[in-house]
C-alpha cells in the first residue's frame, strides 16, 4: 500500500463507491474489508435481488428519510437516484422498477451488482485488501495519517500510512456480515458524538401469545395500521405480513418498524384488515352466505373458506365462538365480533427485536459534525465518513442503498480533492 493516498475502511456499498469515486478522480486508493468478500451485506439485500435503489427524486428521497433527511441535501443532488441507476447500467447491469418505484438487477441476483463494483474497483488499481480488521485511525496535528491493522495488541498488526481516510463500516445490524460498529467506536475515539444505535427495519415482538400458534403463517395482500397511543396513525399500508414465534415479521412489519422510533416513550398497537377488498357490510353479507349455506357445519371447519388454517383457531377463540358449534347456531353479536376480527385483528407490540435482526441501523456519528458537502470530519482533517455510520436512515424501498451511494460517493470526491491540496 506504499504511496496510498486514501484508506477506505469496509467494502459495502458506500464504502466500493467511495473507492471508485476516489480512484476516477486519480487518487491512488485501497480499500480494506474484515471479510473475505467485498458486498457480503448486499447479497442479502431485497431478499437477495439487491433493491439498488427507488426511481425517483432527490426531494421524494429525503422525505422517505425521517432521520435527518435535510443533511442529504447537497449529496443527492450530486447524486440522485436517476444517476445511481445510469451508473449501474453503465457498468453493464441492466435494471427494472418494480411496484413502489423500487429499482432491481433485471436478472433478480444481487451478484451482478457485486460483480459489477468489483470489476470497476480492478479496473481502475485500487488496491483491495481483504480478511484484515483496522483497528483504529492515527491522527497527528489533528489530521489523518494512516491506520492501525489488526486488533490492539495484536503482534502481527501493522500501520499503513496515507492522507485521508473514508470510514464506511456500516453500523450493527447484520453483524455476521461485518456490520459490528467498528467504525462507529474509531470515530467516538476521534472525538465524534454517537447516537445510540437502534434498529431500523426489524422485526416486531408482540406479548400476544396467539402470534406463536400461527409461526410461519404468512398473509398477503393485507393493509397494516400502526397507532401509537393518542391513537394517531403512524404507519398504514398494504402488502404481506408474517407471523412468527415472537411476534410479527415480513414486508409490511419491517416498513412499519421505520415509522415506530419512539419505544421508549410511547406504545404501539398494529391492527391487520384480514380482508381490505370488503367492506363492512359486503363482508358481512359474505358472513351470512356461507353461515347459511353451510348452517350445519362446526364453525372450525366452515372457517377455513374464510381464513387460513392457522388463523381459523385464534379468530375463533378471540371471537369467544366455539370450535363445534353450529354455523345456525352462530347469534348476531358473535358474527359481529367475528366480523370486526377481519376488519381489525389487533396484535399488541412491547418492542423491535434486536439490533442484530435490523436491515438498518438508526443512530450513529452525529452529523453536525459532519461536513454534508464532502462528508469530512469536522473535528480530524481528513477524515471521511459515509453510508450506515452516519446517522441518517430511511424506509424501506431503495431509499437506504440511495444512501450509501449518494454518500458514499460524496466522500469519495471529498476525499480525492483533500489529498489534492
Amino acid at each position: 500500500m506504499s504511496g496510498t493516498d486514501i484508506i477506505v475502511v469496509g467494502g459495502g456499498a458506500a464504502g466500493m463507491m467511495a473507492a471508485i469515486t476516489a480512484a476516477r478522480m486519480g487518487a491512488k486508493v485501497a480499500l480494506i474489508e474484515r471479510n473475505q468478500k467485498v458486498g457480503r451485506k448486499l447479497y442479502i439485500t431485497g431478499k437477495g435481488r439487491c433493491n439498488v435503489t427507488n426511481h425517483c427524486s432527490p426531494e421524494e428521497v429525503r422525505a422517505a428519510t425521517p432521520c435527518n433527511g435535510k443533511f442529504l441535501y447537497s449529496a443527492l443532488e450530486y447524486t440522485p437516484p436517476a444517476w445511481a441507476e445510469e451508473f449501474f447500467e453503465s457498468l453493464g447491469v441492466p435494471l427494472k422498477v418494480e411496484r413502489g418505484n423500487r429499482v432491481f438487477p433485471v436478472s433478480d441476483k444481487s451478484i451482478d451488482i457485486i460483480d459489477a463494483l468489483f470489476r470497476e474497483l480492478k479496473r481502475l488499481d485500487v488496491t483491495l485488501t481483504t480478511w484484515q480488521r483496522v483497528s483504529s485511525v492515527t491522527v497527528k496535528s489533528g489530521a489523518v495519517s494512516g491506520v492501525e491493522i489488526g486488533t490492539a495488541g495484536d503482534k502481527w498488526g501493522w500501520g499503513e500510512s496515507c492522507k485521508a481516510v473514508i470510514l464506511a463500516t456500516g453500523g450493527l445490524s447484520y453483524p455476521a456480515t461485518g456490520s459490528t460498529g467498528d467504525g462507529l467506536w474509531m470515530a467516538e475515539r476521534l472525538g465524534h458524538t454517537i447516537v445510540d444505535p437502534k434498529p431500523s427495519l426489524v422485526p416486531l415482538e408482540s406479548p400476544d401469545g396467539f402470534c406463536g400458534k400461527m409461526q410461519g403463517l404468512s398473509l398477503k395482500n393485507v393493509v397494516l395500521t400502526v397507532k401509537n397511543q393518542k391513537k394517531k396513525t403512524v404507519y398504514q399500508e398494504q402488502g404481506e405480513l408474517l407471523f412468527t414465534h415472537f411476534g410479527l415479521s415480513g414486508p409490511l412489519v419491517l416498513s412499519a418498524s421505520s415509522h415506530m422510533r419512539s419505544f421508549d416513550k410511547e406504545s404501539y398497537t398494529c391492527a391487520i384488515d384480514l380482508k381490505p377488498a370488503l367492506d363492512e357490510s359486503t363482508l358481512d353479507a359474505r358472513l351470512l352466505r356461507e353461515f347459511s349455506s353451510g348452517a350445519n357445519k362446526d364453525m372450525d371447519n366452515l372457517m377455513g373458506t374464510l381464513a387460513p388454517r392457522l388463523l381459523v383457531p385464534v379468530l375463533l377463540e378471540r371471537a369467544d365462538i366455539p370450535g363445534r358449534k353450529k354455523a345456525h347456531d352462530v347469534t348476531k353479536q358473535e358474527r359481529r365480533r367475528l366480523l370486526e376480527l377481519f376488519k381489525n385483528f389487533t396484535v399488541a407490540v412491547s418492542g423491535p427485536r434486536s439490533i442484530d435482526e435490523a436491515i438498518v441501523t438508526s443512530g450513529g456519528v452525529k452529523v453536525s459534525e459532519v461536513d454534508p458537502k464532502t462528508m469530512q470530519s469536522k473535528k480530524i482533517s481528513g477524515l471521511f465518513l459515509a453510508g450506515e455510520m452516519l446517522d441518517v436512515d430511511a424506509y424501506t424501498g431503495g431509499f437506504n442503498l440511495q444512501i450509501a451511494w449518494a454518500t458514499g460517493r460524496a466522500a469519495g470526491r471529498g476525499a480525492a480533492e483533500y489529498v489534492k491540496v
